[in-house]
């Protein structure tokens, strides 16, 4: 691994830093550090962090208000499943269920199937 890397890597990541932005990275190296483009390739290195592009606010959308469903007007018009896996199987051989709701009564089914 080459030197900048390093430098890089030990700048961003470790318990002190937690994941600086690249503003306060280049704050903090360029009082110990120098190359050419330091601070394009410090921009670079945060802007291609996974955990930085899944975690910082400015990377995030606002979810905004959250807006009711609307009711169905009949039983079985509206309806969500799911299925419930990874389950011990039966003799029968059955190891998931098939969960079926109907929005407008609530009534849930429960159907054994085979993954």
């Amino acid at each position: 691994m080459e030197l900048k890397k390093k430098i890089l890597d030990k700048a961003h990541t470790s318990m002190f830093t937690m994941h600086p932005g690249s503003n306060k990275m280049y704050q903090d190296l360029k009082q110990k550090f120098w190359w050419t483009r330091m601070k394009r390739e410090i921009a670079k290195y945060v802007s291609e962090c996974d955990v930085c592009q899944r975690v910082k606010a400015d990377h995030l959308k606002p979810a905004g208000m959250l807006q009711p469903l609307a009711l169905p007007a009949w039983k079985w018009e509206d309806i969500h499943m799911d299925f419930i896996v990874g389950l011990p199987r039966t003799q029968k051989g059955y190891d998931s269920i098939w969960v079926i709701i109907d929005r407008f009564t609530k009534s849930s089914h429960f159907i054994p199937v085979k993954n």
